[in-house]
């Protein structure tokens, strides 16, 4: 087993962008770098957005920053899967120190984001366990490249989208197995759609997320991928991917009016453009290979104009 300084050395071996702070050490400059990584990295769902309430932002950004970290370790620069995974460890290993040793000091901006989110999880007791779901989950990015079934897909949404909706539902002051429930499939339905929207990105970086049987139901094989063909049949097994993906989305309404406030904005408002997003997968199918649809600042206006009219469900009304 590597000791904590070796698996450090080993964190620094990935290659990370660099995060915008300039003073460490106080917790405010701590939430101050999660909120900076926040800001500069661009998204398809609104982060620690205005439409969060404000208390809620910094712990929400730092969930983030933890989860984005994460996340370039398992995907940024040319380091080897074995040393990706030894920084996933150390990285994790060093949110669990820090959540047992609270310290005041913080040298580096890694330092900064680890000491924010670890004074989260202390001021809302937030499940660890969740955070360890989403390294394990980055870890399988490291080696996982195809998937046979729906259910290892699903339970990979689990482990990656799924722990982050929950711990937003829980610093909101939210403890609800409805609530929960209804967040993982949202969670998921937003995983999925980016897998979808990421299609022929993630195919040229060895990486496919339609499950193998979908691909047997609709006759297609990587083959006529690899020949840049975006077949009949492969736009077939798309709109299956799609309707299993409106389906999450249609369970993830309910979360959506379950909660309060602008937090009830901020969900309507994710599950409006993940569905828009989606639609677009929808209908330019035939070209994913090389094109990835998106949303532009033209969306806004409509998202917000469906946001105001939205209807709750049946089940919730």
């Amino acid at each position: 087993m590597s000791t904590p300084g070796h698996r450090d050395r080993e964190l620094s071996q990935i290659q990370l962008q660099p995060v915008p702070t300039t003073v460490a050490g106080s917790l405010a400059q701590a939430y101050a770098a999660c909120e900076a990584l926040a800001r500069s990295h661009y998204e398809n769902f609104p982060v620690a957005s205005l439409l969060l309430p404000k208390e809620m932002r910094p712990h929400v950004a730092a969930v983030y920053a933890f989860a984005r970290r994460a996340d370039d370790m398992a995907d940024e620069g040319d380091a080897t899967p074995v040393d990706r995974r030894a920084a996933l460890d150390s990285w994790l290993g060093r949110l669990h120190r820090a959540v047992e040793s609270p310290s005041a000091g913080a040298d580096t901006p890694d330092d900064l984001m680890l000491t924010a989110t670890a004074n989260s999880i202390h001021a809302f007791d937030l499940p660890l366990q969740l955070f360890d779901d989403l390294v394990s989950a980055f870890a399988q990015d490291t080696t996982t490249t195809r998937y046979a079934s729906w259910d290892d897909v699903v339970d990979y949404c689990r482990r990656s989208a799924n722990p982050v909706g929950r711990l937003v539902l829980r610093i909101a002051g939210y403890r609800d197995a409805r609530l929960d429930r209804s967040s993982d499939a949202l969670c998921t339905a937003l995983q999925l759609t980016n897998f979808w929207q990421d299609f022929g990105r993630d195919w040229r970086n060895g990486r496919l997320y339609v499950p193998r049987e979908v691909q047997r139901a609709e006759g297609v094989d990587e083959s006529q991928l690899s020949r840049g063909a975006m077949t009949d049949a492969w736009a077939r097994a798309i709109e299956r991917c799609v309707a299993f993906t409106r389906q999450r989305f249609a369970e993830g309404r309910v979360v959506c009016d379950g909660v309060r406030g602008r937090l009830r904005a901020e969900l309507r408002f994710t599950w409006l453009g993940g569905s828009r997003i989606l639609d677009r997968v929808e209908r330019g199918r035939f070209t994913l290979l090389e094109d990835r649809p998106t949303l532009g600042a033209w969306d806004v206006p409509i998202l917000a104009v469906r946001a105001m009219a939205w209807t709750r469900t049946a089940a919730d009304s």
